[in-house]
């Protein structure tokens, strides 16, 4: 049965969603008619559709997880996300947050389904690790419920059920295979995480082997709507907020620093420098991705 709600907020369906989407040829994210999303839920798979219409949003759930999924709309779509508190201390951010007023920090509350992407993503290009992805969603995963063309991800039970060669067809390196066997293993436990929430629940984790900060906070962005999750480690990051908000490039350590008066909404401080659409210099070649399918 389709499902309304009228959000107290302006609310930029594609920005609050698009961080859901690993790559354009994701098979669990579907933009166009509204946003389709196919999601591992505590009862089983499901798939959600949210779309704008009237000045309210609508959505309709198939499968298992129907109930779970459309329960937490407004959760996902920003309606526990509090930025009463969050100030502007450089006009590059007050801008975008003037521009971008439907911007909110949204919770699906499966941590899963975020750590395998993320983990994925693990120095490579995102190049790369989009094609992993897509590949053990389409070869593990389950069709999406309702829909035709999508994927449910692969859950921690078939991911532990993927073998050497499998892998390797995958294109996914013996450092993230092990990341992620190890993730699975625990994974009943780490749903815990998204309870949690801030630190703690990156603390949670961390736990894992190979999973570090930059992980914990690629999760924490998606499955809790951590508002000062910021993504230290990452190639491209620090360089552009550096350039954005000092006119520089700067490392972790810098970026840290820079965004020290924004604690605890850092991450929030990010989300408008990247809605700014501010482009960093370039100046060396584009970095070559590879392909362990190959090797």
């Amino acid at each position: 049965m389709p499902r309304t709600w009228s959000p107290p907020f302006p609310l930029d369906l594609g920005a609050v969603l698009g961080p859901l989407r690993r790559g354009p040829a994701d098979l669990a994210f579907r933009a166009g008619d509204g946003v389709w999303l196919a999601a591992n839920t505590p009862v089983g798979p499901g798939t959600l559709h949210v779309r704008r219409a009237a000045g309210v949003v609508e959505a309709d759930a198939w499968g298992d997880g129907a109930e779970w999924l459309l329960d937490g709309l407004p959760a996902l779509l920003g309606a526990e996300d509090d930025d009463s508190a969050f100030e502007c201390h450089h006009p590059l951010i007050a801008e975008a947050r003037r521009r971008s007023p439907g911007i909110r920090l949204g919770r699906t509350g499966r941590v899963w389904d975020s750590l395998l992407p993320a983990i994925l993503e693990q120095k490579v290009t995102s190049t790369e690790a989009f094609r992993s992805y897509r590949e053990l969603c389409r070869r593990f995963g389950t069709p999406a419920p309702g829909v035709t063309g999508m994927c449910v991800p692969p859950t921690p039970r078939a991911i532990l059920g993927v073998t050497d060669w499998e892998w390797h067809r995958a294109g996914v390196d013996g450092g993230r295979r092990r990341a992620l066997i190890a993730a699975a293993q625990v994974a009943h436990r780490l749903e815990r995480a998204a309870e949690l929430g801030g630190e703690a629940g990156r603390d949670l984790l961390r736990k894992v082997p190979g999973v570090g900060v930059w992980t914990a906070a690629e999760v924490a962005q998606r499955a809790w709507g951590d508002p000062d999750a910021v993504s230290f480690g990452d190639f491209h990051l620090a360089g552009l907020v550096g350039w954005a908000l000092t006119g520089g490039p700067l490392d972790d350590d810098g970026m840290a620093d820079v965004l020290s008066p924004y604690v605890p909404q850092r991450h929030r401080a990010v989300r408008y420098v990247l809605a700014s659409g501010f482009r960093k210099p370039r100046f060396g070649p584009r970095f070559a991705p590879r392909d362990y399918r190959a090797m």
